[in-house]
């Protein structure tokens, strides 16, 4: 937990870049039209203004594979994706599937159910393991977030959750009160009672000292919490944080076996590294456990859908005589078609697998190439999740980030920074090789402008 409060605009880097800065106005006069200028004003004038979204960065008009087109006609490699593309934008087996869909029936009314739904659960429930096979869908996922909350007070009696600074779970009321950015929670007013939070397992950030090796103290705060606190609903977190941090090793046993012991849920979210990302199907495998309710989202729509859902175990279908979602898109056939679609992607194309081998490889790739670089602290990173922090050794990184990404953009790159210094990638699956050799060689060459051994590009 931060132990100051940051003042705006730079508490806000703590999610993702921010569009106020001069660095921001800088490009957007040396890089955007008149036209495209008049399409961000429009923008700016019939929505309501929000942090990091208001004014827009740019304007696009087209989307296929790992790429984006803007409104003047760039291309760029698009490493962000808000992470929704698993199987790239615009998958020709995805726009299929929803084509024939809409075609027949487009959306189906509350009471009835849907073949495409059923088939997307019985999918999801077949690449779950033990009996993780209970579905409920949401369009969206801060709603699904929210729905594991009641699932888990139903099927405990508890109300308590405890979750980590630092996460994020949503934007909505319930989601940011177990989420720990202040980006989120400031001025929000009263939360929901009951959050209590402790720290994440970031050994670079440890406010148990434990160092550049983590010990678990953080997992074994944890247990003391469930102890303390005696009657906590679930422990809900990100399996991996999207920054990215990969917890150690055994954390995420020790946490298993603190909620068996203390009677608690364990609720991991998910949503933007789940479906394959992480060189697993969900990134729960790589640390030997299975929770209680997994959330997902974002890619489950293919790139197109905002879907979502939770996969709970066979116990915990427990509420019947409640509605945990009641969504009027909760089991829409053109979003669950999609969802399919995108499954049947990721089985058909190996991507499973292809995000941990070529995830490996680059992950080895990059810190051969950029370790001792006079601004890489770090790279991090699991199959297809990656990050590189950035900083020179007197500051906090922040305003390098800023203009590594700018310089980046100008060669045709887009990628989120994340905790203000750090730069994250999240390449479609898909993604072909000779595009990861460009993304890696515009990124080097931005790193070697801000740090002045490279001429800036005019692009």
């Amino acid at each position: 937990m931060p132990t100051k409060k940051e003042s705006p605009p730079d508490g806000l880097r703590v999610e993702g870049d921010i569009n106020l800065s001069p660095h921001r106005k800088a490009w957007a006069k040396s890089h955007l039209n008149t036209e495209t200028k008049r399409l961000l004003a429009d923008d700016a004038q019939w929505f309501i203004h929000l942090a990091m979204s208001t004014p827009c960065l740019n304007v696009l008009r087209a989307a296929n594979g790992a790429w984006i087109e803007d409104v003047e006609g760039r291309r760029y490699l698009d490493f962000h994706g808000n992470n929704v593309h698993q199987v790239g934008f615009g998958h020709p087996h995805v726009i299929a599937a929803i084509k024939a869909q809409l075609a027949t029936l487009p959306f189906c009314t509350r009471r009835y159910t849907n073949e495409p739904a059923i088939r997307l659960a019985e999918r999801l429930a077949f690449h779950a393991p033990d009996d993780l096979r209970r579905v409920l869908f949401a369009p969206g996922g801060a709603l699904a977030i929210g729905m594991s909350l009641k699932l888990a007070r139903a099927a405990t009696g508890r109300f308590k959750t405890i979750s980590m600074w630092d996460s994020f779970h949503g934007a909505s009321l319930d989601a940011i009160s177990i989420g720990g950015e202040c980006s989120f929670r400031e001025n929000a007013g009263p939360l929901l009672p009951g959050c209590e939070h402790v720290p994440p397992p970031d050994p670079g950030h440890c406010p148990f000292r434990c160092g550049g090796k983590c010990n678990l103290a953080c997992a074994d705060y944890v247990d003391y919490v469930l102890e303390r606190e005696g009657d906590v609903a679930a422990v809900i977190a990100e399996t991996v944080r999207n920054v990215p941090v990969v917890p150690p090793p055994d954390y995420w046993k020790r946490i298993r076996a603190a909620c068996d012991q203390h009677g608690a849920l364990l609720i991991l979210d998910e949503i933007p590294i789940g479906l394959a990302r992480t060189g697993k199907f969900f990134a729960f495998e790589h640390f030997g456990v299975v929770p209680d309710i997994v959330v997902l989202g974002k890619g489950l729509g293919g790139g197109v859908f905002p879907l979502a859902g939770i996969l709970a175990r066979e116990r915990l279908n427990v509420a019947a005589e409640r509605s945990l979602g009641h969504y009027t898109h909760e089991k829409n056939p053109a979003a669950c078609a999609a969802g399919l679609a995108t499954l049947e992607v990721i089985d058909e194309g190996d991507l499973v697998e292809r995000a941990a081998e070529i995830g490996a490889k680059t992950l080895a790739d990059l810190r051969q190439w950029l370790i001792g670089h006079a601004l890489v602290r770090e790279v991090r990173g699991l199959g297809l999740l990656l990050g590189v922090e950035v900083g020179r050794p007197d500051s906090n990184g922040h305003d390098e980030a800023e203009r590594i990404m700018y310089a980046a953009l100008r060669r045709g790159l887009n990628f989120k920074v994340s905790k203000g210094n750090v730069l994250t990638f999240a390449p479609p699956l898909n993604v072909a090789e000779e595009e990861l050799d460009k993304a890696w060689g515009i990124l080097k060459a931005a790193l070697d402008e801000v740090s002045g051994t490279a001429a800036p590009s005019t692009g």
